[in-house]
């Protein structure tokens, strides 16, 4: 595996390898309720490559996370490998800091609680045998940005679901949009048509594209923010806003114009089905690029929607460090395992690409081995014998 990235070169007499070993220590898994593969690949992507390891779920997805342990252990995985523990996070977090055998974090969730938790480790570092791995991914906000010459029913779809599938509640979830005026004329009617036929109920059937929002405390911060913007003159829900809690936490597709490109929920990760548009002026291409790249401290996924291909590019190249998982014509969101590896950067997270190959490197602790077949048998070098011409 590491030679396939950097082939080493053995010389006359010499034998080079390196030795994949796992970390001396284990690896504290935190994971999200939003994917059950996520939360399945946290603990197992250190124990692939040879980790013990502690999964610490979340406390709205137990039972699921229950049964993807019980079946682990049924296809084969060793007792003790990966260690089931839920409850409290920073109970959890401390016992697993006061172990001088601590030797990464695994985590997926609120930049907020990351931050913490990186904050805590340094702190714990005296009493820790190693410098502990730190891979995280955290929120998102998450953008879509059109040229005038794009595909206007494809960037309507892509809106739709990549902003309110699974009820927004994703980090890669578009929640931004950058909308020419000429395309928005064009779409709005069609796009709030279409949301409006969207049929909300229980997630067991599965002919509901929406769902209740996770629980209490996220419906009342999704809902903040909707009445928030209702209630500012640079903003205009022009879809959805309502929500309810009387039978269930649910809260309608919702859209956001804007006059302000910084306004609150063009900048802040919301989590719910929330999409917010500025519609700028179909000559300020160039500007929205820069506005896209510095109006948000987040770094996750982003998509580009245009159909000419030095648009592409441009975007492709202003945008470079704008998101870690980068769309041409499609929504910012769906990323799949071994075909687009997961991960951001700046306040998105270290960028570690859950899902490929980079990810398994963080846990491994390779060891260099030189083998001389042709040992020196004196101890001065050839360079240091005289001179006899």
């Amino acid at each position: 595996f590491h030679d396939d990235l950097q082939p080493l070169v053995s010389p006359s007499g010499v034998q080079n390898s390196t030795e994949i070993r796992p970390l001396e220590g284990f690896v504290l898994s935190i994971t999200p309720f939003n994917f059950s593969s996520i939360a399945a690949n946290l603990p197992s992507a250190p124990a692939v490559v040879g980790c013990t390891g502690i999964w610490k779920p979340s406390r709205n997805s137990y039972l699921s996370n229950y049964i993807l342990m019980q079946l682990m252990m049924e296809a084969g995985l060793p007792a003790g490998v990966i260690n089931f523990v839920p409850g409290s996070g920073a109970e959890i977090t401390e016992v697993c800091l006061d172990n001088p055998n601590f030797a990464g974090l695994h985590f997926t969730g609120s930049t907020r609680v990351f931050q913490g938790l990186w904050q805590e480790i340094g702190l714990a570092l005296p009493n820790l045998n190693s410098y502990p791995r730190i891979v995280g991914e955290t929120g998102g906000k998450d953008f879509v940005v059109a040229h005038p010459d794009c595909d206007r029913q494809g960037l309507l779809v892509a809106l739709l679901r990549g902003s309110f599938e699974y009820q927004g509640q994703k980090c890669s979830a578009a929640s931004r949009a950058y909308i020419p005026h000429s395309v928005w004329e064009a779409i709005s009617a069609d796009l709030v048509s279409e949301i409006e036929k969207i049929k909300m109920g229980d997630a067991r059937d599965f002919t509901n594209f929406m769902t209740a929002v996770i629980d209490q405390r996220a419906f009342d911060k999704i809902s903040g923010y909707i009445d928030r913007a209702a209630a500012r003159d640079c903003c205009e829900i022009i879809v959805g806003g309502g929500h309810d809690d009387s039978v269930g936490y649910f809260i309608e597709p919702t859209i956001i114009v804007t006059s302000n490109p910084t306004s609150e929920t063009m900048v802040e990760e919301i989590f719910g089905p929330v999409l917010t548009v500025f519609v700028y002026e179909d000559n300020k291409f160039d500007e929205v690029l820069t506005l896209c790249d510095t109006a948000s401290p987040y770094a996750l996924t982003g998509s580009i929607f245009s159909s000419n291909e030095e648009n592409i590019q441009k975007a492709f190249n202003a945008l470079r460090f704008t998101a870690g998982n980068f769309y041409i014509n499609d929504k910012p969101t769906g990323a799949v395992v071994a075909q687009q590896p997961f991960g951001g950067a700046r306040a998105s997270g270290t960028n570690d690409k859950a899902g490929g190959p980079l990810n398994l490197l963080r846990w491994i602790s390779p060891r260099s081995v030189k083998r001389t077949f042709d040992t020196p048998q004196t101890w001065d070098y050839s360079f240091m014998q005289p001179d006899h011409d």
